[in-house]
């Protein structure tokens, strides 16, 4: 196991240099960049740009700088903004560690800030769950809860009640679940429930409220809850034929102890290789769910630096989700033993 984790740890490193770099290139390949226009949609000046551009580190080359490495500088030729920003250089005249670091950069458009503290920190007196990181994550974890909590039974009894009125409708509603775009389902919630109904307000200002919190994690888990429900069907229908569920039966097990026993723990194996991911997508996918409800979340922030060319926060937040979903595939394989023992990792 020692030796597994360790290989799997190891291989994060060319997968974070890949989407570091990945990230960068369309960055720096989009058109415009962070001084435009500033938040007040002011125009700034050439000269606050070129002052702009030495304190933030971006008038420094993008890769390597040669010109440095003809001089005999050798820190120079990597003291450049890619690999200032990942691993070290010289920020506003000072020598500062990067990402490797947990340094997640100053804010572009959020000035005198860093990253960290924009996304991470709740403000005065509150937890961490209360910060734009903690607002998407329990997000997240909600919309996971919903679909785990209604897709799994779902799927279980459509495939106990295999070609039946119930396993029919159950294959209705989880066939709209995934062709239906969260962002319609969203619309049309938003109209029915806080339109017609005035059961919640369109954009709630105060998301202390947990009923605040149904109409989103719905719209957001709906998917999810869809697909586990259909996988959990094919699974739970693929292991009642297998010959140790008969011969569960033969010995006269109680039907309950025959299906979350033995057909059930064996089903899970292909849902779990979802749900560990899934999470993970849950949060960085809530991009259009956030900035649909106005929701306080990392995600609608990561939107809004897209749209500002904040590439601190771009990158950070990229290679953070890129981070999170190695994590949930490495943690999927360890439950993996604890689910079928057969599974050894090696």
């Amino acid at each position: 196991m020692g030796q597994f984790l360790v290989r799997r740890l190891l291989w994060l490193i060319p997968v974070m240099l890949t989407v570091s770099l990945i990230t960068f290139v369309l960055m720096h390949t989009a058109p415009g960049g962070p001084w435009d226009r500033d938040p007040g949609r002011r125009q700034i000046d050439p000269a606050t740009q070129e002052m702009l551009n030495r304190q933030f580190g971006m008038d420094k080359e993008i890769w390597f700088d040669v010109d440095a490495l003809k001089k005999g500088d050798l820190l120079g030729f990597f003291d450049t903004q890619f690999i200032s920003y990942m691993i070290a250089g010289t920020v506003d005249g000072e020598w500062r560690c990067g990402f490797i670091c947990g340094n997640l950069g100053p804010s572009f458009t959020q000035r005198g800030m860093m990253v960290q503290d924009i996304v991470m920190t709740a403000p005065e007196e509150h937890p961490f769950w209360d910060s734009k990181a903690g607002y998407s994550l329990r997000l997240g974890g909600l919309a996971l809860l919903i679909a785990i909590v209604v897709g799994l039974p779902t799927g279980i009894l459509a495939a106990l009640k295999q070609n039946t009125l119930i396993d029919y409708i159950s294959l209705f509603v989880a066939t709209l679940g995934i062709t239906i775009p969260n962002f319609v389902l969203g619309i049309f919630l938003i109209i029915i429930l806080a339109v017609w109904l005035h059961l919640i307000p369109v954009i709630p200002r105060d998301w202390s409220d947990p009923r605040f919190w149904i109409m989103p994690a719905v719209v957001l888990g709906v998917n999810l809850m869809a697909t586990t429900a259909r996988l959990t069907r094919s699974s739970m229908l693929e292991v009642m034929r297998q010959d140790y569920v008969r011969t569960a039966r033969a010995k006269g097990l109680a039907e309950r102890v025959v299906i979350f026993g033995h057909m059930l723990k064996n089903a899970l194996i292909p849902v779990v290789t979802i749900l560990g991911p899934a999470l993970v997508g849950l949060v960085t996918g809530s991009f259009i769910i956030e900035t649909m409800f106005a929701f306080p979340g990392w995600g609608r922030q990561y939107v809004q630096a897209i749209g500002q060319r904040d590439y601190s926060m771009i990158m950070a937040t990229t290679l953070i989700f890129a981070l999170l979903i190695q994590i949930a595939n490495i943690s999927v394989d360890f439950i993996y033993t604890r689910i079928d023992p057969r599974i050894k990792l090696s």
